[in-house]
Parts: structure tokens; sequence; C-alpha cells
């Protein structure tokens, strides 16, 4: 029995320190990133350890000299304190110092910037529009057709479809494609997160940020809106399906038929966003009668 639970145990560990699971979702009970599913993310990934390992050893070297001061300079060891006031070399080592570190830091993460920051010469471009409380998505280079994405009603989720997290449209990519990512909003400000790709941009009325993606490998990966834009916020879900250029190419060919042309305008889908409200309303109800409750 002991034998068993040290096991378990041991498994609970390992699962909780381990890099994250080949899932491009989140997990509960993880440390660390989601797996990297692009360069950019990869990058990011070795950075984050990185820094770890930079604020390890700072914060065992700030305990050590906490523990040792405090022995060395005890009331019984040293019942005469000192009174100096100052330490001409103490002082400058404790400013060079951080300044070295914060150079050691800058370095790569201003080459991480640039690297992420936009690609010379795309296969091809994504457009993302943001609006309240749903995506659109044009492919200007595959017949410039539009759709948008929103959340999936918990009570319309079909098996395999993730609560909260899918859409009703995915957008589907080619894997190995550098492709250029345009961002803008229509309302208010939102922000385009894709934690696995490492991408967290705001899209911004009137602006066009820009950014890239290259996907390493097929899947479904997951994101969320990661800035507060109103009351149905946390109801903008991201569902990107990474695919094979010769699926891509079957997709496309499928959508330029299903979905309408840019130039005839994109509407939302009212049916799923009042369904949201209604949602989201009676939670509000119900949290309100359980205050009075109380």
């Amino acid at each position: 029995m002991v034998t068993v639970r040290l096991a378990a145990l041991a498994a609970f560990f390992a699962g909780l320190f381990a890099g994250p699971a080949f899932s491009a979702e989140p997990q509960n009970w993880r440390l660390g990133l989601q797996e990297a599913a692009t360069p950019t993310m990869e990058r990011i990934d070795s950075f984050h350890d990185f820094l770890n390992i930079i604020i390890t050893l700072i914060v065992l070297f700030v305990l050590a000299l906490m523990l040792y001061t405090m022995w060395r300079f005890s009331e019984k060891r040293n019942p005469t304190p000192s009174k100096t006031t100052h330490h001409t070399g103490l002082e400058i080592a404790w400013t060079v110092i951080p300044v070295f570190i914060l150079i050691i830091i800058a370095i790569p993460s201003f080459k991480l910037l640039y690297f992420a920051d936009r690609v010379e010469e795309p296969d091809m471009t994504l457009k993302i529009v943001g609006h309240q409380w749903y995506w659109s998505y044009e492919y200007p280079d595959h017949g410039n057709f539009t759709f948008d994405a929103n959340m999936v009603a918990e009570d319309e989720l079909k098996p395999g479809q993730k609560r909260l997290m899918d859409t009703d449209n995915r957008v589907v990519l080619p894997v190995g494609k550098k492709i250029q990512l345009l961002m803008t909003s229509d309302d208010v400000i939102h922000n385009w997160g894709m934690p696995s790709f490492g991408i967290k941009l705001d899209t911004v009325p009137g602006r066009l940020n820009e950014t890239w993606v290259q996907i390493n490998k097929p899947g479904v990966y997951y994101g969320f809106c990661s800035e507060l834009c109103g009351v149905n916020h946390s109801y903008m879900p991201i569902a990107v399906e990474a695919v094979s250029e010769a699926d891509f190419k079957k997709w496309v060919k499928k959508a330029q038929k299903e979905f309408a042309s840019a130039d005839d305008g994109a509407k939302p889908n009212l049916a799923t966003t009042k369904k949201i409200d209604k949602d989201v309303t009676s939670t509000g109800m119900r949290l309100a009668q359980s205050q009075a409750g109380q």
C-alpha cells in the first residue's frame, strides 16, 4: 500500500514539473508554458528557461545573504553594532552587477522581439478583425473570402468540441508556411492571444498591427481574447486548425463556396451572440440571488 502511494506521489510530481503535455490547450496542474508550436514560441520557451535560471540564482543569493547576515550580526555575535554608514566599493558593486545582469537579459530579449515582429517574405496573409464579441477572418490570397468565428454555445457543442474554447468556424492554416497576420478592431481594443504560437497582439480600432506565424505540426490550437473588451470578453475564444498544404487547398476550395466574398461584408452570427448574451445574463442573475441569500 505504501509503495502504491509513493508511486502515485512520484507520478504526480513528475507530471507537475514536467514540460507541458503534447496538447494545444491549457492543462491542469502544470508549470511552465504550453508546448511550442511555432519557431517564435520555441524561442520564447528557451528565453523563459534562461530567465528562470537567472531568477533562481538571484533568489538563492539573496536568501544566503539574509541567513548569513542574521547569523553573523546577531546580538550574541555582535553585541556592539557597527556605525558604518556607507561603503563605496560595495555600493558600486550592487549598482554595476544588476546593470550587468539586465544587459545579459536584454540582449536575447531584443533579438526575440525583432524575430517575432514580422516576416520578410510571407507565403500568405491572414487578416483578423476583433468585434464585440467575436472574430472575423479574411483570406486575401485565396479569393478574399471572409467568415466570422463565434463561440459555440454549451448546448450546441458537438462531440470533440471543447466548452468555452471552440468556435463555429475554425481558422484553418497550412503547416510549415510563413503566414503574415494583420490585425485590427471594429469597435474597442481586443487582443488576439494564442499561447502555443507565442502571439499576444492587440487589435486596435483604426490601426493595423502585424506579426507572423509558422506552425510546426498539424493540430487544433486554442486561444482567447486577452484584453478586457466588455461584458462578453470571456466568450471570445480562438480556434486554429493546422493542416497539411494539400488539406488546406481542399479546405480553401470548400470555403470559397461556403463563405461569401469579403466584398459582400461579414455579418455576426446573431443567433449565437444572443444565446451567449442570454447565458451571461442568467449567470449574473444566479450570482446576484446567491449573494442576496447570504
